[in-house]
């Protein structure tokens, strides 16, 4: 059992995670396209927004709940979706499920995760958000989103940002497949995780739960690498959007946008929520960071459907910030995936307990005891990002 007392911080998470996880799974989380430089500035401009510190306020009874969609959250933080989450931890989406559950914010899970929808329906309850890549087999997505139904998703997150893949060096340089292959570099690297591999010996899940064997044709690792290369579809537009919504009944996200244009069709479409996002920095090197985009899509649709952001949070303080520019919801990614990757379950819990700390001392000192009056003012004006 890990000692996670003297964790005080996300940043040591990340620490810990990179001892523990293998090189090929730790760099495809803790990585960005290219040059990286959006990956980069996505926290780098949260350091850039400055706080107004308030004092000789009373700050007893803060509350920091709110709701997404419509869904009461303890704080307006949600766990993004993220791929191979089991390759993290043995059981990951599972235990990141559990975690969030307990915690009383919406879990994320993405088409590409390791355990499926029912397993995570199965051992971490009925009630989590699925997240849809679009892909071009219109019969898969299809039977996808019926299976989320059955497993009672409360709302369905379509990724817009990915009809192209983006090119990320380090997936490329360490040869990333999903289980590893046995090469004599992943042999070395995994001799040095004994705790990793102790878990995957104990867990049957090593493969993309919702693809393997739901996908016809789909036998082995190697054709199942193959269909999903070749899945990603160039043609997604907003009609596959409208047949998508028709389809799920259900509420709906939309994920992926960074320009004021596109949240207006966003609006347009009916969805219950958008979420401004660079896919965290791994699709289009170059981009101007999540935070610094959030402004002028909150100015141009905020009154006409809710808005969200995910990309470079790494703290309470982050949520806040983003929170006081406009997002009624925020989704963090890599920062429970380094709690995962260090300690299982229990990590992804102490990740969640940081980063509400974080919100909570952050918010009382910048003179409020409940989120749902933050707003702008607790930014210096000169910090504003443009």
């Amino acid at each position: 059992m890990t000692d996670l007392s003297k964790i005080t911080c996300i940043e040591d998470l990340r620490v810990l995670a990179r001892r523990r996880v293998p090189r090929m799974f730790y760099d495809y989380v803790d990585s960005g396209s290219w040059t990286e430089g959006t990956y980069r500035a996505n926290q780098a401009d949260f350091q850039k927004l400055l706080l107004r510190q308030r004092v000789a306020i009373n700050m007893e009874d803060r509350c920091t709940a709110a709701a997404m969609v419509g869904e009461p959250v303890t704080m307006p933080v949600a766990l993004a979706p993220t791929g191979l989450t089991g390759m993290q931890h043995a059981d990951g989406e599972i235990l990141a499920a559990r975690a969030a559950r307990k915690f009383g914010i919406p879990f994320t899970l993405s088409t590409m995760s390791i355990c499926s929808i029912e397993d995570v329906a199965r051992h971490a309850g009925p009630g989590f958000w699925f997240q849809l890549y679009v892909m071009r087999d219109r019969d898969f997505i299809e039977r996808l989103i019926d299976r989320a139904k059955t497993a009672g998703c409360g709302a369905l997150v379509i990724t817009l940002d990915l009809q192209i893949l983006g090119q990320r060096h380090k997936d490329i340089k360490n040869g990333l497949t999903t289980p590893p292959k046995p090469t004599l570099a992943t042999l070395i690297d995994l001799a040095a995780k004994p705790r990793w591999i102790a878990g995957m010996l104990r867990t049957p899940r090593r493969r993309f739960g919702n693809i393997h064997g739901h996908v016809k044709g789909v036998t082995d690792a190697g054709n199942l690498a193959a269909w999903t290369a070749d899945q990603f579809d160039p043609r997604l537009n907003w009609g596959d959007v409208e047949w998508i919504k028709k389809r799920w009944g259900g509420k709906v996200i939309l994920k992926g946008i960074m320009e004021p244009e596109d949240a207006r069709l966003a609006a347009a479409s009916g969805a219950d929520a958008l979420i401004v996002s660079n896919h965290g920095g791994r699709q289009l090197d170059g981009a101007p960071s999540a935070i610094a985009a959030l402004p002028a899509i909150v100015d141009a649709v905020g009154r006409q459907i809710e808005v969200h952001m995910d990309s470079g949070i790494r703290s309470g303080q982050d949520v806040l910030k983003a929170w006081a520019l406009g997002a009624r919801g925020t989704y963090i990614g890599r920062a429970f995936l380094y709690g995962l990757g260090a300690a299982g379950e229990a990590g992804v819990t102490k990740a969640l307990e940081i980063i509400h700390r974080e919100l909570d001392m952050t918010m009382a000192f910048c003179g409020h005891t409940r989120i749902d009056a933050v707003d702008q003012r607790i930014l210096r004006a000169q910090a504003m990002p443009s």
